[in-house]
């Protein structure tokens, strides 16, 4: 496969019209509402809260089935994520197993290496090349019909989630809930596929440029452990050590004791272990 052509690295400015006014509303919106401290904490609350829920989500049981969940909670994580405005889930979770198959290599949709940093951290999302879904990257999910439709139509979870905070709390709370957690939120998800590769510590000598960052871990709900997660990616934690401070995997143990979840998948001590024996080799 050839690198991404230059017409495919073309951005739709119109299509993209709504990260644009998403972005100017979380700069502009706080200074033209009454300010409050609650605000900033519903701003915060809700970043963390659809953080965990994409990272759970999206990431862990969509892209990589690190734990088993039923159907009816599988949509419930699948609307939880639309609440992110990151696409559907379906679409998401192929571009994922994309950049797995492809890691800084060719045809890596968003590798820093090959296409710099700008278009791997944000230029990736909004190009023409990334807009439709991948049907034969998620044949395991693609036969659930509420996904489909779900996918086709992922910008209603963000509507209701928006809709929910202007009816409940006014234009302050959907300025502070929503559009400012969004941007947050929007940047440091795209902060794993720029600076997770470019910044950080490599535990395991994995054949990509991942990297683990203790600062994005925070910020990102676990995410941040990126060098361990390319190492062993069917795990549901992303922080192999009791240091490695990994809010998503905590959040998922609590729905495992709700009976919400199960099977969480954790690397094997053999395997987590394993870096000592590289390093020494």
């Amino acid at each position: 496969m050839t690198d991404t052509a230059p017409r495919e690295k073309q951005i739709p400015h119109l299509r993209s019209l709504p990260m644009y006014v998403c972005h100017a509303v979380a700069l502009i919106g706080p200074f033209v509402v009454p300010f409050a401290w609650r605000y900033v904490g519903l701003c915060a609350l809700l970043y963390a809260v659809r953080m965990c829920g994409l990272s759970a989500g999206y990431h862990r049981y969509f892209a990589h089935r690190s734990f088993k969940t039923s159907r009816a909670f599988q949509l419930v994580l699948a609307f939880a994520g639309g609440t992110c405005t990151q696409r559907g889930a379906l679409w998401w979770a192929a571009t994922h197993r994309e950049h797995h198959a492809r890691t800084d290599q060719p045809g890596d949709p968003h590798s820093p290496f090959r296409d710099g940093f700008f278009w791997s951290h944000i230029g990736w999302i909004l190009s023409k090349r990334h807009q439709a879904t991948d049907y034969a990257r998620i044949r395991d999910f693609v036969r659930y019909p509420e996904l489909r439709w779900l996918d086709r139509h992922h910008f209603v979870p963000s509507l209701v989630f928006a809709g929910t905070l202007l009816a409940l709390g006014g234009w302050p709370a959907l300025i502070w809930g929503c559009f400012v957690s969004t941007v947050f939120m929007w940047h440091a998800t795209f902060s794993i596929n720029s600076l997770a590769h470019v910044l950080g510590r490599r535990r395991y000598a994995t054949a990509d440029q991942s990297r683990n960052n203790a600062l994005l871990g925070i910020f990102t709900m676990g995410e941040g452990w990126h060098n361990n997660h390319h190492y062993y990616r069917s795990s549901a934690a992303l922080g192999f050590y009791w240091w490695e401070v990994d809010l998503t995997y905590y959040f998922l143990k609590l729905l495992a004791a709700l009976g919400l979840v199960w099977d969480l998948r954790t690397p094997p001590p053999a395997l987590r272990d394993g870096w000592r024996l590289e390093a020494s080799s």
